[in-house]
């Protein structure tokens, strides 16, 4: 993740603005989604008597019932930080108790003086509905409310050790009022799922043995109201253009960028307040389950970036929840993030490492993700992280690992493997930390993917150089199969790429406007033959040539042109040869499924290598020219003899090309070359890639 930007820091102990009746509407009966209405909450609870200690319920005049959700083996698991599913205890819940309708609140604020439930219901006034504090010292404060429904509008008012009153969001809240107004709202996330047919064979669709190519999108700003450029589209509206888009583009999967609620526009959503709501900006959590739906109705996966890493310090938000550090950790080194100005969740308290277990397994539950993409993993791994010599404090054993943060790893992978096993998780690590991809019996930290940084860095170094010069760096382009298959490796050009002055992918490239889309579609053409999974970034399938802008749509006219409409073409074709050809994806994380042909023209910048499949003979032979230069009958070894076709070659003319093609199957001669007994001649075009098939 790049340096996101974040609210400007608050004070060390902000106070809550004071409310006012006349500054808030009552949200009204819910407009759209599966249902008009939600059904009354089944889940058995508890009625307790108060336990023998001075109750803040003596405070108020207005009743809130003593009422709970949980169990003594809900106490016992959240204290011991393995209780995963606490979205279905903590947070509001309309609920039926005594024979009246209500919402049963409750919260997690162990240094809390008192906790109240201020909303429309009752004029905002702090001393009117006091929650109850449990006897069992787990810090939970909680109660029933008669006659607070779906779409009530509500907040916790705190009061700290200090007598400092706070006024804060519901940490587990499913709905959130737009930003910029930082309320909570009484919703749930029942939804009559329609995808019975996908989650049945998604481990098809998910396996590591599959194609997996991913396109990243921003929901902001994949698409807006041509009309009006500064609206934000809904998650029906997005779902009309990008389902059919993706499928037609030939992805398998989507990953969105962070959806959870999010206070600040221009941090991409990197920065979370409501980790259990998708992003009222575009709708309810309903609509957003119904987004996925139609992916999946497409064969289309979801994955999902997902932020435990850290988050903002907004005054309605997790910092400082109660007066105290509850969910950051207390020692500042440990605890504020210097690069991105905000706050690391504490991992060696066990509370809050149920909070993130349950909020993984909440995404993957209740909204069917398909995967999660997990933020920043390299700054939770290590204390010095972004840290300067004395700004951190080693391990137990003196080292620089985060070991509260690896084991929390490891156990969520466990956790999520177990209870999804047709999954994926995918971590964004850019450092040599060991077995990241490899199970937790192995010693890994259990995660099914990891980006490849080293990769990405690479590629886009060496194809920036003019090409008369890469001669002398072909080391930038195959250095990667070194370690290629120490772990599960997946290829991003993400967003990360084309912001910040780094440019969009084409304006990377070298040369003229022909030069510089063959490039990108000659690097397209390497990425997707290489190794390991896939990830592109939106934009990048058609060549934009902006950076990537957060506050605007894609520009979508640049398909009225060729060199844009060719490069789009060109992805649909890898995206299809990807899919199709089983040497490019059985054996991606295995050295069986790669060979090396000839690296060593470095005078003429052309590499030559195979990918095999898991049956014999099933093999694609892969020749890139890095040179503006075309090549006749030029020579290469090949691994078996006999009758060779070109099934892909970026030079086409519907791709904006020169058009120079090998047309005619191409016959092996007993001629030894590069070390082979048989050989073929071929022609190699222009900054161009050319993938042959062996015909069995």
């Amino acid at each position: 993740m790049a340096k996101k930007k974040s609210m400007p820091e608050a004070a060390a102990e902000p106070t809550a603005p004071v409310k006012k009746t006349t500054a808030r509407k009552k949200v009204g009966p819910r407009q759209a989604g599966p249902r008009q209405a939600a059904p009354v909450d089944e889940t058995t609870a508890v009625a307790v008597p108060s336990p023998d200690v001075a109750q803040p319920q003596q405070l108020t005049g207005m009743p809130v019932e003593v009422y709970s959700r949980f169990s003594d083996f809900d106490i016992y698991l959240f204290r011991s930080g393995k209780h995963s599913r606490l979205y279905e205890k903590f947070g509001s819940h309309v609920t039926e108790f005594g024979g009246v309708t209500g919402t049963y609140f409750a919260v997690w604020a162990p240094s809390a003086r008192a906790v109240s439930v201020v909303g429309n219901f009752n004029g905002w006034d702090r001393k009117s509905h006091y929650l109850h504090v449990r006897w069992d010292s787990s810090g939970i404060w909680e109660g029933f409310i008669p006659h607070v429904g779906v779409g009530e509008v509500y907040k916790y008012c705190v009061t700290g050790p200090n007598g400092r009153v706070f006024e804060k969001g519901d940490p587990y809240a499913h709905r959130w009022e737009v930003p910029p107004k930082t309320a909570s709202i009484v919703w749930d996330t029942w939804y009559e799922w329609k995808d019975a047919e996908w989650m049945r064979s998604r481990s098809r669709h998910n396996a590591l043995n599959r194609p997996i190519s991913v396109y990243e999108v921003h929901l902001g700003s994949w698409r807006r109201d041509p009309s009006n450029p500064k609206r934000l589209l809904s998650y029906q509206e997005i779902g009309d253009a990008l389902v059919p888009y993706v499928k037609e583009m030939g992805f398998t999967h989507v990953e969105f960028m962070p959806v959870m609620q999010f206070p600040y526009e221009p941090s991409w959503g990197y920065q979370i307040t409501g980790y259990f709501a998708p992003s009222s900006r575009f709708g309810t959590a309903q609509e957003f389950m119904q987004l996925i739906e139609r992916l999946h109705a497409e064969n289309i996966g979801v994955y999902l970036d997902w932020v435990p890493s850290h988050f903002p310090n907004d005054a309605h938000g997790l910092y400082m929840f109660d007066g105290s550090h509850l969910y950051e950790h207390p020692d500042m080194r440990k605890g504020y993030h210097p690069d991105w100005k905000s706050y690391i969740f504490n991992y060696g308290r066990n509370e809050v490492r149920s909070f993130l277990l349950s909020n993984a397994m909440f995404w993957l539950d209740r909204f069917h993700a398909d995967g999660l993409r997990v933020d920043a993993v390299a700054s939770m791994l290590y204390l010095d992280y972004s840290r300067n010599h004395g700004e951190w404090e080693p391990n137990v054993f003196g080292g620089r690992e985060n070991l509260e943060a690896i084991s929390l790893f490891k156990e969520l992978n466990e956790l999520i493997y177990k209870e999804f096993p047709d999954i994926q998780t995918v971590a964004e690590e850019s450092t040599a930390f060991p077995g990241v991809s490899r199970p937790v019996f192995a010693g890994g930290l259990g995660f099914g993917m990891k980006w490849m940084m080293g990769w990405m860095n690479d590629t886009l170094r060496y194809f920036a150089r003019d090409p008369m010069h890469r001669r002398w760096h072909q080391d930038e382009l195959t250095f990667s199969t070194v370690y290629a298959f120490t772990e599960n490796f997946m290829l991003p050009f993400s967003h990360d790429e084309v912001v910040y002055g780094k440019k969009a992918l084409v304006g990377k490239m070298p040369g003229d406007e022909w030069q510089r889309f063959a490039n990108l579609r000659l690097m397209y053409t390497y990425m997707f033959t290489h190794p390991g999974t896939k990830l592109l970034f939106m934009g990048g399938e058609f060549g934009q040539t902006s950076e990537w802008k957060f506050n605007g749509s894609l520009d979508w006219h640049l398909l009225d042109y060729a060199p844009h409409k060719g490069v789009n073409e060109c992805m649909k074709a890898l995206n299809a040869l990807y899919r199709t050809e089983t040497a490019l994806f059985e054996k991606s994380f295995s050295p069986d499924g790669f060979e090396w042909i000839d690296t060593s023209d470095r005078e003429n910048s052309i590499v030559t290598y195979a990918r095999k499949g898991n049956q014999e003979g099933d093999v694609l032979l892969i020749v890139l020219n890095m040179t503006p230069i075309p090549r006749q009958d030029y020579r290469i070894g090949v691994p078996q003899a006999g009758t060779w076709t070109e099934i892909f070659n970026s030079d086409r003319r519907e791709f904006y090309g020169s058009g120079l093609v090998n047309a005619e199957p191409l016959q092996s001669e007993a001629e030894k070359w590069h070390g082979r007994p048989d050989s073929i001649r071929l022609t190699v075009p222009p900054l161009g890639a050319v993938v042959l098939k062996a015909q069995r």
